[in-house]
């Protein structure tokens, strides 16, 4: 499946542009067959995507939190889990905000090109209306965050993403409260959804290559090459961000706050840093994870099953700092200047995405388009970035299981001594 898409953003964009250049000014024919074939094409694909993102947000969330009744026995524990995802997701954001706004990565087009973006997409943006995050002010905020009608967050058009993220935790948290005769219907029935949902992503994806030609064939016919100069800088820049985390971030938590030697720490997790690789997937990663931090870290399994079984799905630091990477680079594509309240409800949206994403490949993408529709960024800009996602996906699900296992280390240094064979102390 990755090559067939690669393949087909290849051909896609190959295609679009050599079609573009030979029909130079005389472009009635290439404007028929891209506005009447591959843009409705693209745009199917896409609404295919973004029609389970509030079910897969709803569901996800919910259980994330509704899984947590352990935290209730394991008090400190699960408090420091929930407090480390948090924090260590936010400064993953922060790093990839940073790094966007430093490099700027999608002003590195022609000029032209970008006038030529902002012209064919402007109606889109303009239909969009004034994102709902973020108001007139701290009072305006806090009321756009808890939704007086859930209801209507979700259909509204675009939709309130931070006002159904919100409640959807609470409503995880209710059911978290609740006896487990009473609360196990409902999470069964949610259980359901989330594997419904993830059955359709899959089907969906398999239309990816087909709906990849589409939508870069359509990009590069309208504007030539020149809009995928600045993939490289993009994929740089994601790099870069996801290695400051995983060698920069995480070995500063490792000495600090673990007293756990970093290099010795990455050589008994190499096992699991292939797996992440190959798999793309946390979920499909946490077995192995699990015996790795019991085998060759010697973490108390009491502890480390707790938060690698949670941090699967709710600690994603590589995820939510891509999805703040890419939701800034294509805001620059568009010529959208992003504010800093803006960018904040970026890095709100993104952490609580982390949260939310399915731990599978190419999870992450149906809560990008939304985050892009938040800030009046036309959605149809994913399609620069689908052909190359597996690649990025696959280097941050290395770092969605690398920090798992560091949380593992720090939270069980702080518990009790880890038993051997034991990390070499710093």
């Amino acid at each position: 499946m990755p090559a067939r898409i690669f393949i087909g953003l290849v051909v896609g964009a190959v295609l679009g542009g050599v079609a573009s250049a030979i029909a130079g000014d005389n472009r009635q024919t290439l404007d028929w067959i891209v506005s009447r074939v591959t843009e409705p094409a693209g745009r199917i694909f896409l609404r295919l995507l973004l029609m389970i993102v509030i079910p897969l947000v709803f569901s996800t969330l919910a259980l994330a939190v509704a899984g947590m009744a352990d935290i209730r026995r394991l008090g400190r524990i699960g408090v420091k889990t929930l407090v480390y995802t948090v924090i260590v997701s936010g400064l993953s954001v922060i790093v990839g905000l940073t790094l966007a706004n430093t490099v700027q990565p999608g002003r590195r087009i022609p000029e032209e090109t970008r006038s030529r973006l902002i012209e064919q997409y402007r109606g889109d943006v303009e239909q969009l209306g004034r994102p709902p995050v973020g108001g007139g002010g701290p009072g305006s905020g806090i009321e756009t965050i808890i939704p007086d009608n859930p209801l209507a967050s979700m259909s509204r058009n675009p939709p309130d993403m931070l006002g159904i993220m919100v409640f959807s935790l609470l409503f995880g948290l209710g059911l978290m409260l609740l006896p487990p005769e009473k609360s196990a219907p409902v999470t069964a029935v949610l259980e359901g959804v989330y594997e419904a949902v993830a059955k359709i992503i899959d089907l969906v994806m398999r239309l990816a290559p087909y709906g990849v030609f589409a939508l870069l064939f359509t990009m590069t016919a309208r504007f030539g090459f020149a809009l995928l100069e600045s993939l490289v800088w993009y994929v740089a820049t994601v790099f870069l961000g996801l290695g400051i985390q995983q060698f920069v971030v995480y070995s500063l938590i490792l000495w600090l706050l673990a007293r756990t030697n970093p290099l010795d720490f990455f050589r008994r997790i190499w096992t699991v840093i292939l797996t992440a690789f190959s798999t793309s997937s946390s979920n499909a990663t946490l077995p192995t994870a699990l015996r790795v931090a019991r085998e060759n870290l010697g973490l108390p399994p009491s502890i480390s099953n707790f938060v690698l079984t949670l941090g699967a799905t709710a600690n994603q630091n590589g995820t939510a700092l891509y999805e703040g990477v890419t939701v800034l680079f294509l805001a620059q594509v568009f010529g959208r200047d992003l504010t800093l309240e803006q960018q904040l409800s970026v890095l709100l949206l993104a952490v609580l995405a982390g949260v939310g994403t399915a731990g599978v490949p190419s999870g992450s993408i149906p809560f990008i388009m939304l985050i892009l529709v938040q800030v009046n960024v036309p959605m149809e800009g994913i399609a620069i970035i689908l052909g190359i996602d597996r690649i990025l996906d696959m280097c941050r699900t290395v770092l969605n299981v690398t920090g798992d296992l560091v949380a593992a280390t720090y939270i069980s240094k702080t518990e009790e001594p880890i038993a051997e064979p034991s990390l070499t102390p710093v």
